[in-house]
């Protein structure tokens, strides 16, 4: 409206006013075309809308156009065509641009698109997470083809909102190769409501490294605002991988309301395009271009999709590459140079390098085991049945004896028939086509590329396993195994990755090995047979840049073999079972749990497990160990929750079935070095027996419904073990719905035994690391171990868990780690466990109680029984049930001890009166005896000691001689008394000698 006051006021004075009317009219209709559009309003309850034509500018504004009624809601126009809103009818787009008729696509990400916006946030409650310029660095980064998410621990969301007219869909393709990045996609509604969505939509899986994986996920019509999310968590010192994201495409908006120009390095050669197509190589395109460019080849060069050309560079000794070339008639090969396809450097100027000369012809190494060359220039399988070292002849297996099949890879001649190589960049197509690695006579090493920052690739496909055949009917865990020797000179931050790819689902990362490495071994075992690709990927650097400073950085294999593959070749034959007649020649399948000895077929001893059948005879049988017992299978020991101890002539006996189901214990919280708050999940078996393993996922796991996700299956990314942990993430604090679950590991699949000593088989307890206890009984160590090696670990993780008796903990009891090493472990390699419950107690026997004796009351004793205290015994026998026994009471003792008693006085006392009164008589007798002396001076004769007369008269009767073979107790005890008497009196007359008896 300033315009046209403007133009009234400057033409008042100058020109008629009918003039200046019509002038200013038709600049008012010039004006507004260009100063407003056309929009449809929202659809009404009958699905109709009108189209109304909205200022450019904010005010009010006079002369626009009246409303007209537009087309259904539902209409749409086709690929390659656009709504032209003035006639409301579809047409073509120009050549030079693009339209997806009811979609829109995002594919040029030289800066974040309109409409999308990056937000980050830090939202933990931490020791450091009121830092609130943490994040303020934290975004998604556009990368010219891709963006390129976060690295930190930051939660940071590319947002973007879209208003769909019809039921439509949005799908994007995605790199996401790091599981210590969170990364979830999800869609709220106009009122910020999140929608419906299923964990597979939701949370994308990990794709190998370079793969692009496609995400596709349904819309419903109105306003959809679409999250990528982001959060990592950063525990160790290992920096991150980002997630990559490119290709946005949405269906659903009814209608494009305008082409879509093509990006500089593509162009639309005709009208009505859906899509534009990359410039080829050497010609180039700017803004919206309809064709392409050709770049003056002589000095310049252009890569396929190229915005601009280059200057071509000097060639340099990163331009060419040497290869062994393959055998001759005559058995040579030499060392050769090549160009890198396509060369885009010059020779003819100054300071540029030229191809060094070709090597001398030597002589070419031998084949690998399993090959033979017969004299030819190539290396040929050796036919079935038979072997070769790979210098002699081929030659067929005797009796009693088969091929055993695989690779063995260790002179790199050529690459082999079941091997390829490739190298890509995320960010470029610089090495499209180069070889990623290349042979090397006696190793194969990794190929210069075209970037710094590439993958090189080298893979390896085995389409199954094919156990010795006496092997195949049992039931051991190994199908086959693969192992290569390896080494890496780096100067950067290289890494070498170690991928496997079973049945052609889901690649994982095996192992990997950051900087520089010498010569070293690696093995891992398949316990599955299946269809596996084996990967290697060697990246100099992460960091893209267009100079090349770390080319001489390099990654070497010198050999590489599989056991048991299905189209391998055999480098030597080994013995196998026969049929039991004597002309029996033919292998056959031993039985689970048997071992070939003498060409038979013979079971491991009870309590022991197979190893391996490459070991024969009996040495392939190995005990199990202490407290520990063998499947049927003899394919792996376990406890049956039963342990027994003797010291001292006292045995204990364990019986922790109580115990034996699967454990967990969340510890924590930690805390990374950015305050994100995790927790250690731990999921034990102690026995490990048969369908009682530990299952950890590593996947969004809401932990209130684990229950439910077990009703419904495993997921395919579960850890199935006897001991295994994860590393929980709250859903408070990071803006994420549910808790996550990640970085799952088996921290034990080996049951080594259960002891009372501190060491077994090299795992050693460590009894400091916990409180220390006053209890008579012994802890029990149980010792695990995982077979599986890591980089820091390179002889497999060990577990101890230490059972410890206490009455006073309930049966389920309380599971602890080490206070100063909270994770479980204090040097990454060995994890403690001390679990205290009454359940860990020994069962009671009759030595735990004693008997306690009642009084006796009405003729009968009661026996009691009671547990010695304080009770460290659970189960085992039971208490005794009271006794009664029949008794005497006291009040008849008491009276038949004082009879005997008054009886045995009376008796005494009447002894005691009868030798008084004999006393008295004989000292009368001696005394008349005496005086009788002292008047004659001498004794009577010896018949004058007599008895005189007159004595009987004075009872003396008693003491006459009596001869008789019988004599009462009476006459006895009167004898007595005479015999004493008469020896005390000295007989002073010489005529008397002695008494004579008459």
């Amino acid at each position: 409206m300033q315009n046209v006051d403007f133009c009234w006021d400057t033409h008042r004075h100058t020109q008629p006013l009918s003039l200046s009317l019509h002038h200013c009219v038709s600049m008012l209709s010039l004006v507004l075309q260009t100063d407003y559009y056309y929009e449809y309003t929202e659809c009404d309850s009958t699905g109709s809308r009108w189209r109304v034509a909205i200022p450019q500018s904010h005010g009010s504004c006079i002369g626009l156009p009246e409303p007209v009624r537009g087309t259904e809601c539902t209409f749409s126009c086709e690929a390659g065509e656009f709504l032209e809103m003035s006639a409301q009818e579809c047409t073509q787009c120009a050549a030079g641009t693009y339209s997806l008729g009811s979609g829109i696509r995002f594919d040029d990400w030289e800066t974040i698109p309109s409409g999308f916006s990056s937000l980050a946030t830090y939202l933990d409650n931490g020791p450091h997470g009121d830092d609130s310029t943490t994040c303020n660095s934290s975004s998604w980064f556009p990368q010219g083809s891709y963006l390129e998410s976060n690295r930190d621990e930051c939660t940071v969301s590319l947002i973007y909102a879209v208003h769909l007219k019809k039921p439509g869909s949005v799908s994007f393709d995605y790199q996401y190769p790091d599981g210590n990045l969170f990364f979830e996609f999800f869609i709220q509604n106009d009122q910020c409501q999140e929608m419906d969505q299923t964990a597979d939509k939701k949370w994308l899986k990990l794709t190998s490294h370079g793969e692009w994986a496609t995400h596709t996920v349904n819309l419903k019509s109105g306003t959809n605002i679409l999250y990528w999310r982001t959060a990592g968590i950063l525990i160790g010192a290992k920096v991150v991988k980002p997630v990559l994201l490119k290709n946005v495409h949405i269906e659903g908006v009814a209608y494009a309301s305008e082409c879509f120009p093509c990006k500089p390095g593509t162009f639309s050669r005709t009208p009505g395009s859906s899509s534009c197509q990359p410039c080829p190589r050497d010609t180039h395109s700017g803004h919206g271009a309809s064709s392409c460019t050709p770049c003056n080849t002589t000095t310049l060069y252009a890569p396929e999709g190229s915005a601009e050309c280059k200057a071509r560079p000097p060639c340099s000794k990163k331009d060419y590459f040497q290869i062994h070339t393959p055998c001759d008639l005559e058995g040579k090969t030499q060392v050769t140079y090549r160009w890198v396809e396509p060369q885009i450097c010059l020779v003819d100027v100054p300071g540029a390098e030229t191809l060094p000369p070709s090597g001398d012809r030597e002589p070419c190494p031998p084949c690998n085991p399993g090959f033979y060359n017969n004299d030819t220039a190539t290396c040929s399988p050796c036919p079935p049945g038979t072997f070769s070292d790979g210098v002699k002849a081929c030659e067929s297996c005797p009796a009693g004896t088969e091929p055993a099949v695989g690779y063995q890879y260790k002179w790199w001649n050529v690459l082999p028939t079941s091997m390829k190589t490739s190298c890509f960049n995320v960010g470029n197509s610089k090495c499209d086509g180069m070889n990623g690695w290349e042979v090397a006579g006696d190793h194969i090493r990794s190929g210069a590329g075209g970037s710094d920052n590439d993958y090189l690739i080298l893979n390896l496909h085995v389409p199954g396993f094919k156990p010795p055949t006496s092997a195949t009917g049992g039931a051991g865990t190994e199908f086959g195994r693969i192992s290569f020797e390896f080494e890496m000179v780096c100067t950067a931050d290289c890494e070498l990755y170690f991928m496997m790819d079973v049945n052609r689902k889901s690649t994982r990362v095996v192992a990997s090995w950051e900087g520089g490495k010498v010569r070293q071994s690696y093995t891992h075992i398949m316990t599955k047979n299946a269809s596996v690709s084996y990967t290697w990927a060697f990246q100099r650097t992460n960091q893209a840049s267009d100079v090349r400073q770390n080319v001489n950085n390099v990654a070497r294999i010198y050999s590489i073999s599989v056991s048991n593959a299905v189209d391998g070749v055999s480098s030597a034959c080994q013995t196998c079972a026969l049929l039991s007649q004597p002309s029996g020649s033919l292998c056959v399948p031993c039985p689970p749990g048997h071992y070939i000895h003498t060409s038979q077929c013979t079971e491991c001893p009870p309590n022991t497990h197979l190893t391996s059948h490459s070991t024969l005879g009996p040495e392939a049988c190995k005990p199990c160990g202490p407290s520990s017992k063998s499947n049927k299978e003899h394919s792996r020991c376990y406890s049956d929750c039963v342990f027994s101890y003797s010291e001292n002539n006292v045995s204990l006996s364990f019986d922790y079935s109580s115990l034996g189901s699967v454990r967990t214990l969340m510890n924590g919280p930690s805390f990374t070095t950015k305050g994100t708050k995790y927790y250690h999940l731990f999921n034990i078996s102690l026995c490990g027996g048969e369908g009682r393993r530990a299952v950890c996922t590593d996947n969004v796991t809401d932990l209130s419904s684990a229950d439910s996700q077990k009703e419904t299956g495993e997921p395919a990314n579960a850890v199935e073990t006897l001991i295994c942990q994860s590393t929980i993430i709250p859903s408070s604090g990071r803006g994420f719905h549910t808790a996550l679950s990640s970085q799952s590991i088996s921290l034990a699949d080996t049951f080594l035994g259960a002891t009372v000593a501190l060491t077994l088989d090299g795992v050693k307890a460590r009894p400091d690391l916990f409180p220390q206890t006053t209890n008579k009984v012994p802890d029990v160590n149980f010792f695990y171990r995982s077979l599986e090696v890591t980089s820091s670990c390179d002889k497999g993780r060990n577990v101890v868990v230490t059972l410890r008796c206490n009455p006073d903990r309930s049966t389920q009891g309380e599971l602890t780690v080490p206070s100063q090493c909270p994770a479980g472990t204090c040097d990454g390699c060995t994890f403690h466990f001390l679990w205290e419950s009454s359940g860990a107690c020994p069962q009671c026997t009759s030595t735990n109680y004693h008997q306690i004796e009642g009084a006796c009351k009405g003729g009968l004793q009661d026996t009691l029984y009671v547990w010695t205290e304080p009770k460290r015994c659970v189960g085992g026998v039971s208490l005794p049930e009271k006794k009664t026994w029949p008794c005497e009471s006291m009040d008849f003792l008491v009276k038949m001890g004082a009879t005997i008693g008054a009886f045995t006085a009376a008796l005494l006392f009447s002894i005691t009166c009868y030798f008084w009164k004999k006393n008295k008589r004989l000292e009368f007798k001696y005394s008349k005896l005496v005086m009788s002396a002292n008047k004659e001076c001498e004794l009577p004769g010896a018949d004058s000691c007599a008895v005189m007369e007159g004595e009987e008269n004075e009872g003396e009767m008693e003491d006459e001689v009596v001869y008789s073979k019988k004599t009462s107790l009476i006459r006895k005890l009167k004898a007595i008394g005479n015999k004493r008497s008469y020896e005390n009196v000295q007989l002073n007359s010489s005529q008397s000698n002695g008494l004579v008896w008459g």
